[in-house]
C-alpha cells in the first residue's frame, strides 16, 4: 500500500461521514436517533460523520436505510466508500511511538493540497533536518529509550518524503524568529537545520517566511496551528492545533474563518521568502 492510498484512506472516512452527515439531516433525524439505530451513542454518530472514527458495513447499512436509502447503485457506492476508508494507513506500523489522536493528522497531512503552517516553539516537522528532529524528539521524550526516539524521527523522516514526492502538496510555513533563536541540539545541528531551510524554501512548491522580533505583536498570539486543504470539494478546511495530551481539529466555517484571517495577516506581515532567506542567512553567520 502507498503513502497516498493511506492518506486516501481517512479522507474517505470524511467523505463518507459528511454523506451520511446530509442524509440524516435531510430526513430531520438526530443523532442521538441515529445512535440509537446502530446501538451507539450521539457522540459515536458524530465521531462517524467527522470521519474521525473506522466505520462497520452493518452500521452504515442500517443507517442507509434509516435514512431512507434504497437505490442499490446508491447503497453499493457508499459501502464500498466505507470499506476503502478502512483500511490501515502507512503510519499505523508506528502506532507505538505515535498518539492515536496523531494519527489522524498524519492521514489528513498526506491527503491535503495545502498545507499552510505557523510556528513559534521550533521549526515545523515536515522541515526538520533529522539531527534537529533527534534533538526535539529526544528533548520533548524525557525517560523514553533511544529506540523508541529513533522510531519517532524515523516517523518524521517519512512524513516528509511528502513534500519531495510526486503529488507534493503546497505548503506554506510562517515560522516566528523564537523558533530559528532557540537551540536545539549543538551549534552544528543549527548550521544544519538554518542551511536546510534556504535550501528548502527554494522548491517551488514550498513557501517559507519568518516573523522576525522587530515587527513585534502580531495576529499569531494564540499559537502554533496548522490549516490543512484537500483537493475534493464536498471538504472544508481542518485547522489543526495540537495540545499537551491531545489535539483539536476544527472545521466549522465560523472558526476556520478566524485562523484564515491570521494566516493571511501572518503571510502579509512577515518579509517576503526572499527576505525571508536574507534573515536566514543572517542567522547562519550569527549561528
Amino acid at each position: 500500500m502507498t503513502a497516498g492510498e493511506s492518506s486516501g484512506s481517512v479522507v474517505r472516512r470524511m467523505l463518507l461521514g459528511s454523506q451520511l452527515r446530509r442524509l440524516r439531516e435531510s430526513r430531520g433525524i438526530t443523532r442521538e436517533a441515529a445512535g440509537y439505530s446502530i446501538r451507539a451513542s450521539e457522540s459515536k454518530i458524530s465521531r462517524m460523520e467527522l470521519g474521525r472514527v473506522s466505520f462497520k458495513s452493518r452500521d452504515v447499512e442500517d443507517l442507509l436505510t434509516l435514512y431512507g436509502v434504497t437505490d442499490e447503485v446508491e447503497r453499493v457506492a457508499l459501502l464500498s466508500l466505507a470499506k476503502e476508508a478502512n483500511l490501515a494507513g502507512w503510519w499505523h506500523s508506528y502506532s507505538d511511538v505515535l498518539p492515536g489522536w496523531f494519527q489522524t493528522y498524519v492521514g489528513l497531512e498526506g491527503a491535503a493540497s495545502l498545507i499552510r503552517v505557523y510556528e513559534v516553539q521550533f521549526v515545523n516537522g515536515l522541515l526538520q533536518t533529522e539531527a534537529y528532529a533527534h534533538a526535539v524528539v529526544a528533548r520533548g521524550m524525557k525517560g523514553a529509550s533511544k529506540a523508541d526516539i529513533e522510531r519517532r524521527v524515523a516517523l518524521r523522516l517519512e512524513r516528509q518524503k511528502l513534500l519531495v514526492s510526486e503529488r507534493a502538496p503546497r505548503f506554506h510555513c510562517v515560522l516566528d524568529e523564537a523558533a530559528l533563536r532557540r537551540p536545539y541540539g549543538d551549534r552544528e545541528v543549527m548550521r544544519g537545520q538554518i542551511q536546510h531551510l534556504i535550501d528548502i524554501s527554494e522548491r517551488p512548491n514550498v513557501t517559507l517566511q519568518v516573523m522576525p522580533f522587530s515587527f513585534g505583536g502580531h495576529s499569531g498570539e494564540s499559537g502554533a496551528f496548522t490549516m490543512l486543504r484537500f483537493p475534493e470539494s464536498d471538504l472544508s478546511d481542518v485547522v489543526y492545533v495540537e495540545q499537551l495530551t491531545g489535539a483539536l481539529y476544527l472545521d466549522k466555517p465560523e472558526e476556520v474563518g478566524q485562523y484564515e484571517r491570521v494566516v493571511g495577516e501572518l503571510q502579509s506581515d512577515s518579509p517576503n521568502p526572499a527576505d525571508s532567506r536574507d534573515l536566514l542567512r543572517g542567522l547562519l553567520q550569527l549561528t
